[in-house]
């Protein structure tokens, strides 16, 4: 009895194989609420998700959850944060891999994209879905998508002035265009729609761009 005492008054503890209690650090209990959001957003939308559902699923505490998020808002741009971390420090990967071929990175980004919409369960651009749910432009889930696309942007452009040097200001909003549209387009009429065309799409701008310099 005693020894579940502190699983109860703080989840910061869990059970051990051997049954001893092992404390959980505060980003261990992090990405559990975290995994869970994601799971349960991902399944419908943020907005019908509740946050006493939320915190059953987690099989953590109330104060827990509360301690690490101080509401559902917080909550949401936390995930959306997460994920735009996740994206970046990809794409960030794919160009240490690929440098000095700059075109063949702005490439690599919409390959990404196309990989991510064809997968099986994709439902559309997850900073477009979520941070539309919400009006308010100050929202922690709209301020999450507008950085991440911010910085989406600045390496596009990075990438698009190395490729055609004077002309990546328009190749970049092209590119980036075409992620958007291969999201929202991946997300309602499947990977066999228009989202299919979009690698060939960003080669024939890039190719525009490269003989225009």
């Amino acid at each position: 009895m005693t020894a579940a005492l502190p699983l109860a008054a703080d989840d910061a503890f869990a059970a051990a194989d051997g049954g001893a209690p092992v404390r959980r650090s505060r980003a261990e209990r992090q990405a559990i609420v975290l995994d869970t959001a994601e799971r349960l957003f991902a399944g419908r939308s943020s907005r019908s998700v509740g946050m006493d559902e939320l915190v059953r699923e987690t099989g953590l505490g109330k104060m827990t959850v509360y301690r690490l998020f101080k509401s559902k808002d917080d909550l949401v741009g936390a995930y959306l944060s997460r994920k735009a971390a996740t994206v970046l420090a990809f794409i960030d990967a794919e160009l240490v891999r690929l440098e000095g071929d700059p075109r063949a990175a702005l490439l690599s980004v919409v390959d990404a994209v196309e990989r991510d919409v064809t997968r099986t369960g994709f439902r559309g651009c997850p900073f477009t879905n979520v941070s539309s749910e919400y009006d308010d432009p100050q929202h922690p889930a709209r301020s999450a998508a507008a950085d991440y696309k911010f910085e989406l942007h600045t390496r596009l452009e990075r990438l698009a002035e190395e490729v055609a040097p004077g002309n990546g200001e328009d190749l970049a909003a092209q590119m980036h265009l075409i992620i958007d549209g291969m999201y929202l387009s991946g997300g309602l009429l499947g990977p066999d729609g228009p989202a299919a065309h979009g690698r060939r799409l960003a080669e024939r701008l890039i190719a525009i761009a490269v003989g225009a310099v």
